[in-house]
Formats: C-alpha cells, sequence, structure tokens
C-alpha cells in the first residue's frame, strides 16, 4: 500500500481495471481496504514480448484512504454487501465425432434446458469463521450450452455468474459439477469481477459426468503456493485432491480414472497363448527394471503373476488426462495405418513367392522409396483370386505404400558406404550416446572371467598401430586421439540365444576432427566352458574379399548400436526411467506446487506412448522383438542395462565426463572441455543444458531461498522419495541418489529430468527414419555372421559377396514393418509443444517474476537455434557440414509437423 501511496500520491483515487467482465464497479467500492488485492500491470515492450515485473509493476486496484463514503457504507452495514463476478469457461470441442457421441451431444443439449447442467462454485483462500471452513459463493450455472451445441469451432466459450459477499476474499478454487451425460474438456476459466483483476485457472482436463465419478472436480488458480503458504481455505481441497489422484491401489481402473499408480512390467508376455507367450516379470529383486503404470487387469489364466493383456483396438488404461488429444490421435493412427498398409501388401506376396522374401540387389530397396509396394497389374490379377479385398485396400491407400526417401541417401546415395560417415555417425548420429574415449589398451570387459572368458580384448598394438598417423597406442592415448564404441559387456551374455556378434570398434581421431575407424572386433561365446570366446578382429580392407568383410563387420557394429540405441539408451533412459517421477509428481505434488507448474509440460503424453509399447512395442511378438536382433530377449538385454543406470550420471554434463568425452574445465562457457571439437551433440546440448538449468535455477531461487526451505516441503520431498523408494524400488538403496536438501541439488534434479525428456529424447528420437529408414545404413539385425575360410558358406559369399550381404540384412518383410514403425516414431503431431514453447506464462502461473524468466527462457532457445545453424553452415567443422554431409539438426529446438529430422519437444510424447 505505502508503494502505492507513493506512485499515485496520498490523494488519488481509486483506481479499478476496466472490463466487459465486471457488472458494475459499484459494488467493487464497497470492498473492505484491507480486502483490496493487487496484480501487476503487464506492458508491451518494444519488441512485442509482455514484460511482466521489470520494474513495471503497476497496482490495478488501489486506494490511498477510504473515501467518506465507504466508510459510513462498512459503519452502516451489519453484512456485507453481496455483488456479481463472472466467469468465461473455454471448453475444447471434438473435431469428430461417431454416431454415439452425436447422440449424447444432442441429450446433453436437452437435459441442459430442464436443469441437468454443469454448476460452479467459486472457493475462497479464506475460511467462514461461522462454519470453520471455505468461504463458497452462490452455485452458478453454465449458460447457452444448450444454444451453443451445434457451434462448430474448435474452442467454445460459455459464461457462468456466482454472486459473492464483499468479505469473500480472493477466488482460490473452483468446483465443477458436470450432470451430462458426456464428459467434454475444460481448458482454462477465467473469473472477473474481483478486485485484484481476472483469476486465471489452468485447467486442461476431462471432466467425467457426475454419473461416473459422483465427487465434484475441483482446480485451482494459477497461484503458485508451497505447501507451507496455502491458504487456510484450500489446504484441505488440496490434501484431497491428491488423495484422490492416489487412488486405493485397488481394482481395474476404468479408462474415465484420473489414478496414478505404479505395476511392475508383468503384462509383456501372454503365458495363455503358450511357452512361446511366456515373458519374464520385469521388476523385483530378480530383474530389477523401474516401475510402469498400474491398470489393475486380472491375471491371465495360466500365470497368475503375469496381467492380462489388452490388445489393439482397444486402450491401454492411463489416466485420462495423459490419453492422447485428438490431433495426436490422428497423427499416431495415421502412422499405425501406414504401417498396417506397408506390412500388409508384402506379407501377402511373400506368402505366394518364397522367392520374394530377400532384397535381390540394391535397387530392391531404392524401389521402396521410387515405385513403393503397390501392386502391379498381374500380380493384383494373381492375389484377387484367393484374395478379393486387396484392390480395395491398394484404391484406399495410394501414396500410402511409397517410402519417403531417408535424409541420409538424400544428400549422397553412397555416403553410408564410406567409413568417414559410419564413424561420423558416433557423434552426429542417432546414438550419439555411447562413444568413449580408450582410456585402457587393450579395452577390459567388467564380465565374470570365469563364465565368459578373459576379461581383455583380443585388438592388440600390431592391429591398429600402422592407422595412427606414426604415433603409438600409448601416444595416441595420452593426446586423446583413441575412441570406442564397446557393446561386447552389453551382448555377450545373450549371444548364444541370439546368433549375432557382440562387438568393439576402436577409432582414430585425425587431425581434421574427424573420426576413422581402425579395428573392429566380433566376439561369439565359447562352445564349450573350458576354452575362450571366439573372437576375430578385422582391420580396414586392402583387397575386394576384405572389403566385403569390412562392410559387413560394420553392419555388425551398427545392429549392435541400433539395439542398444532403442532398447537402453531410448526406451530405457527417456521413456521408462521417467515413468516413475511422473507418477509420483501427479500423485505427491499439488497442481498449485510450483515445481509441478516448472515440470509439467515435461511430462506431456508419456504415460500414454509407454502404454502403447508395452501393447504394440516392447511386448512379447512385438515390433520390437521382430526388428532387432535380439528377439524375445530384447527386454531382458533392456533390464540388464537398468542394473548399471544411475540417475546421477544421466545429465549431459556428467554423462559426458564419465565417458571420457569431456573434462572439467572451468574456464570453458559450460564448465567442461569437449575432447572432441566438432562433436555435434554434446555442442549444441550443451547450450541447451545451460538453457534449461538457468531457467529452473530462477524457479528454484525464486521459491527455496535457503535450504530450509527444501527440507520442509513435505510435499517435494514425498514426491522425490517415492520416485525412488516406489518408482526406482529395486535401486531405492543406492548410494548415489542425490540428497534434495539444498537449492543447488534440487537445480540439478529438475534440469536432468527436463533434459531428458526434452532434448535428449528429441535426440534418439527424431532420427529414427531419417538416419535408420535406409536398411543397410543401420540394420536393425542382421541374420548371418561372417563366414571364414573353413566355414561352407564362404564359397557363396566369394561367388557373390552383395546377394550375400544382403541376404544378412532384414528380409523385406522385417524391412518394411521396421520402416513403418520408426516413421510414425519420428513423426511430430500438429499439437507438439516445443522446447520454450509453452502457452502464455501469465496463464499458468500469477507470479510475475517466472513470467518475466519464461519468455527470458523462450528468447534463449531460440537464440541457440540460431547458433546451430550457423554452425551446420561452417566449413570447418566437417561432422555437420561438407560434401553430402547431413547437418546436425536433431536438437534444433523447432519444428513442422511431420517427419523433419529436427525438433525438441517440451516431453516423452512419442
Amino acid at each position: 500500500m505505502a508503494a502505492s501511496k507513493d506512485m499515485l500520491g496520498s490523494s488519488s483515487p481509486l483506481l479499478l481495471e476496466r472490463s466487459s467482465f465486471l457488472p458494475n464497479s459499484r459494488d467493487l467500492l464497497l470492498r473492505r481496504p484491507n480486502e483490496l488485492c493487487f496484480s501487476p500491470l503487464v506492458l508491451p515492450t518494444r519488441k512485442g514480448r509482455l514484460n511482466a515485473g521489470r520494474n513495471f509493476k503497476a497496482p490495478v486496484a488501489a486506494i490511498s484512504e477510504t473515501p467518506p463514503l465507504i466508510k459510513r457504507m462498512w459503519a452502516s452495514e451489519e453484512k456485507p454487501v453481496k455483488f456479481t463476478v463472472r466467469a468465461a469457461l473455454t471448453v475444447r470441442k471434438k473435431s469428430k465425432e461417431d454416431i454415439k457421441e452425436t447422440i449424447a451431444n444432442h441429450l446433453d443439449a436437452l437435459s441442459d434446458k430442464i436443469g441437468r447442467n454443469v454448476v460452479l462454485e467459486l472457493i475462497s483462500t479464506q475460511i467462514d469463521p461461522k462454519t470453520k471452513k471455505a468461504k463458497k459463493s452462490s452455485e452458478a450455472v453454465l449458460k447457452d450450452w444448450s444454444k451453443k451445441a451445434n457451434v462448430r469451432t474448435e474452442r467454445v466459450i460459455y459464461t457462468a455468474e456466482f454472486v459473492v459477499d464483499s468479505s469473500f476474499g480472493d477466488p482460490g478454487a473452483i468446483t465443477v459439477r458436470n450432470r451430462h451425460q458426456r464428459e467434454f474438456y475444460l481448458e482454462t476459466i477465467v473469473v472477473e469481477g474481483f478486485a485484484c483483476g481476472p483469476v486465471h485457472f489452468d485447467c486442461n482436463s476431462w471432466v467425467q459426468s457426475s454419473r461416473d465419478h459422483p465427487e465434484n472436480r475441483i482446480f485451482f488458480s494459477n497461484k503458485p503456493y508451497l505447501p507451507s503458504q496455502t491458504p487456510a481455505g484450500l489446504k484441505d481441497l488440496r490434501e484431497n485432491e491428491l488423495k484422490v489422484l492416489r487412488g486405493d491401489g485397488k481394482g481395474v481402473r476404468k479408462s474415465s480414472d484420473r489414478i496414478y499408480d505404479y505395476a511392475k512390467y508383468n503384462d509383456l508376455g501372454n503365458p495363455d497363448k503358450g511357452i512361446e507367450g511366456v515373458r519374464p516379470t520385469l521388476g523385483g529383486d530378480e530383474i530389477p527394471y523401474p516401475r510402469r503404470c498400474r491398470t489393475g487387469r486380472p491375471p491371465t489364466d495360466s500365470d497368475m503373476g503375469a496381467e492380462s493383456r489388452v490388445e489393439k483396438p482397444y486402450p491401454m488404461y492411463v489416466p485420462r488426462d495423459e490419453a492422447f488429444e485428438e490431433s495426436k490421435q490422428d497423427t499416431f493412427s495415421a502412422g499405425r495405418l501406414k504401417a498396417v498398409l506397408h506390412s500388409l501388401i508384402p506379407s501377402l506376396i511373400a506368402s505366394i513367392d518364397a522367392d520374394n522374401q530377400d532384397f535381390k540387389g540394391f535397387h530392391d530397396i531404392d524401389k521402396l522409396y521410387k515405385e513403393g509396394l503397390l501392386l502391379k497389374e498381374g500380380l493384383q490379377d494373381h492375389l484377387l483370386k484367393k484374395l478379393p479385398f486387396v484392390s480395395k485396400i491398394q484404391e484406399s491407400s495410394q501414396g500410402l505404400l511409397r517410402y519417403d526417401t531417408p535424409n541420409i541417401i538424400s544428400k549422397d546415395k553412397y555416403a553410408w558406404l564410406r567409413d568417414d560417415e559410419f564413424a561420423r555417425q558416433a557423434i552426429a548420429g542417432i546414438n550419439p550416446v555411447n562413444i568413449e574415449r580408450l582410456q585402457v589398451f587393450p579395452p577390459v570387459s567388467k564380465l565374470d572371467p570365469e563364465i565368459y572368458g578373459p576379461q581383455e580384448s583380443s585388438i592388440k598394438e600390431e592391429h591398429i598401430v600402422g592407422q595412427l598417423n606414426g604415433m603409438t597406442v600409448q601416444q595416441a592415448i595420452e593426446a586423446e586421439k583413441l575412441y570406442m564404441l564397446d557393446f561386447h559387456d552389453a551382448y555377450l551374455p545373450f549371444i548364444e540365444r541370439i546368433n549375432a556378434y557382440a562387438t568393439r570398434t576402436i577409432f582414430f581421431l585425425s587431425q581434421t576432427g574427424t573420426l576413422k575407424p581402425v579395428a573392429i572386433e566380433l566376439s561369439l561365446p565359447s562352445t564349450t566352458p573350458s576354452r575362450p570366446p571366439k573372437r576375430r578382429v578385422l582391420t580396414p580392407p586392402t583387397d575386394a574379399t576384405t572389403h566385403w568383410k569390412w562392410q559387413m563387420a560394420k553392419a555388425h557394429v551398427c545392429s549392435n548400436d541400433a539395439g542398444v540405441h532403442q532398447l537402453v539408451n531410448h526406451w530405457l533412459r527417456t521413456h521408462a526411467c521417467m515413468e516413475p517421477f511422473i507418477l509420483a509428481a501427479h500423485r505427491r505434488l499439488s497442481a498449485m506446487h510450483p515445481v509441478f507448474k516448472l515440470l509439467h509440460p515435461h511430462m506431456r503424453y508419456t504415460l500414454e506412448i509407454n502404454a502403447l509399447a508395452r501393447q504394440s512395442l516392447i511386448n512379447a511378438g512385438g515390433v520390437i522383438e521382430s526388428c532387432f536382433t535380439p528377439g524375445q530377449y530384447c527386454m531382458e538385454i533392456s533390464a540388464a542395462a537398468y542394473r548399471g543406470w544411475r540417475f546421477d550420471q544421466e545429465g549431459l554434463p556428467a554423462d559426458l565426463v564419465r565417458r571420457g568425452m569431456a573434462v572439467p574445465d572451468p574456464t570453458q562457457p559450460h564448465g567442461l572441455r569437449i575432447l572432441i571439437d566438432d562433436y555435434p551433440y554434446a555442442s549444441d546440448g550443451l547450450l541447451i543444458w545451460s538453457a534449461i538449468e538457468k531457467w529452473v535455477r530462477t524457479n528454484v531461487d525464486r521459491y527455496y531461498p535457503d535450504a530450509s526451505r527444501i527440507k520442509s516441503d513435505a510435499e517435494l520431498q514425498a514426491w522425490y522419495a517415492e520416485s525412488i523408494r516406489v518408482g526406482h524400488a529395486d535401486k531405492k538403496d543406492e548410494p548415489w541418489w542425490p540428497a534434495l536438501d539444498r537449492p543447488e541439488h534440487l537445480t540439478s534434479v529438475l534440469t536432468t529430468l527436463i533434459w531428458l525428456a526434452s532434448a535428449q529424447h528429441a535426440a534418439l528420437n527424431f532420427g529414427q527414419y531419417p538416419l535408420g529408414g535406409y536398411i543397410p545404413n543401420r540394420p536393425p539385425l542382421m541374420r548371418r555372421l561372417i563366414p571364414d575360410e573353413s566355414d561352407p558358406e564362404h564359397s557363396n559369399f566369394l561367388a557373390d559377396p552383395q546377394r550375400f550381404y544382403l541376404s544378412s540384412m532384414p528380409s523385406l518383410l522385417q524391412a518394411i514393418n521396421f520402416m513403418a514403425v520408426v516413421d510414425t516414431l519420428s513423426t511430430h503431431s500438429p499439437d507438439e509443444e516445443y522446447l520454450g514453447e509453452r502457452q502464455q506464462p501469465s496463464t499458468w502461473t500469477e507470479d510475475a517474476e517466472i513470467v518475466e524468466a519464461a519468455y527470458e527462457f523462450s528468447a534463449e532457445i531460440r537464440r541457440i537455434e540460431g547458433v546451430i545453424e550457423r554452425r551446420n553452415a561452417d566449413p570447418k567443422l566437417k561432422n555437420r557440414c561438407g560434401a553430402g554431409v547431413l547437418p546436425y539438426e536433431l536438437l534444433v529446438p523447432s519444428s513442422s509437423p511431420g517427419v523433419t529430422c529436427r525438433g525438441v519437444p517440451n516431453s516423452v510424447s512419442i
């Protein structure tokens, strides 16, 4: 109040913000002086951004002294004066409705006319001294629902009017009771008429019919509160809402439920189909794994420990607000239709023509992009005799059966054959997070030598010394010139069951800043316990025969890389390991909590896409088992990797240091010196990491100025503890979990989570089709080993090495199944929300300091995009610029819809 006197002068009159929603400004004058509230005035700057809180905080309503008339009215009134306030509710409508929804919509319009409508009630932040409960407004009915039933816009605004008295205080919550038959999606509510100015409620939630869910829905205003700061009128509501979201852990979940709970991965198999459908439960002492969202489905008939499955097209349960919105669902469904059409026709062809299983030449692969898989007239006639619906499929699928040309062959069709391109993709491809600096030579395994033989690699100095520009191996190590892709320990325990190699690849860093492969080790397990494992070392070729063997060795490395990328780095580290933190956030952090507001955009759609993965991708017989070398053991490889997972090493700086790709250096901009100057993933990633870290630190400093605030925040501590003790229960006793006891620790934890959900996932996901859609570049599986001279197949290899090479690759059917799925997974939907692009900050937080920081974060992300684009045009950076070299755009923040090989969404949304 003193500040307002300084600004306005002691004799300034009462100022009120004008609004079309204000029913009568005289009513607001009757509010007691100590109940007037202030809201920062948001002023436009010259750049068009909103500047909230930078020396522009002007009072919306202020008085210097109570006018004599109002003093007399307060003195003469025994009861507070009642006045009317108005709410505007934005409801998002479906663009498509089936016949049942259309009928229900009409019934709701009719029932609304006779009183079965949507009822709202405002809840004050203050306690009524008489009832000892929060003050409430009169109930209000949503107006004109029936009149607007046929409006064909995406969003419809409805209004409601509440009667409150002048002692009501500030509105802190609003309840909604839906007495219609159908649910509806409530985006926002804005209440105007209070002296504090418009009050925003950021809802973005489905409101169920009271027939299915009798309890009222509660939405809190956008003003953030730590638990200890919660106004008295909201405390019970805050606690009760979290209890509703946690549920009781019992029963089968309905699609309309909003309950978040945990379960083990015991639904990947279907033992009722026989032994081939059995898969182990992931999670627990025997096979540690993160927890997933509980559905409560009953057990299978043949195994009480396995949860029964839900197969397509029936949906897997996720809390209602976690399901894909309509435009996202349309994009995903279109991708699934593509996958069906892409795989159906070749399946039919393969069932009739046994010779059509393999690619006969590279021209067969090229035809997938040029001609597609449309049936030729003669073959169509042949199929029609047995399968009459083929013609209909072809007629309705024009353009759907031809694949887009992947980026990897768009600039140079044969680049993938070159050693330098093979090496470049280790630092600028779809899996740039496995390469590590070689610090011990020969490389050493961590596997038990009693089971897997000698730990020391078979790669010797004589294998590589001729490729080191005159250096010895030790000199090259000391000069930080040797790097490695090591998949030996990830694959060797499973090799006997999957018929593949466990590979190691050594790279040398040249003077131009590019890598070149100098040796590949291929390992097979021993045939008898007394004999060492079979290992062979291949080096760059010197003749035609060694050339083809070298190409096959690189293909096996890529196959190892593709499996670890998909099962460990992508699925485990960004999808599965994030899910417990998301479940705990909804269960333990109120929507009013500033940390929940910070994390909320980074949790969008993750539970839904993970549920869809359990249904179709990582399940027994699913796409991952069908398309990747480990087959039915895919998820066991993922679980084996979880044993070595550490949350404290998941942040980008810690990961780079762990792999030896960077060393701490306080003189560098990000506190690290990257050892390969042109390491696109690392150099671009650190820009984004630092921007996220600054944004998070601003939030943490705003609400937690000291350690005591963090330690005393019951919700925050409960969220973090439950994420570890329940969500990551199999690792709850590990000593490396960061303690949540200081602002810097909280900043680190939150920065890591946001990094994993946004930039890390984007770097690992959205290049899957552009860089992996050309199968020879990155085969997800290999079907044949490399024959040595004593092998009977060696003569076939010598007679036609190209055909032998292609027959080692996935079959036509395996290839197009894989391509169709990664095409869908690489697609941005039209409703994607990208890093730095969130809805207007003032709608989700009232805090002017955070609003300003959000705009600064957005501006920094846009600046980073410009830096990356300039780097991609710099000819000195040969790993991202040059003849036929693809630019590294996977960490460019923005993108248009579709398969773009760029764009950093806020969350793991696909």
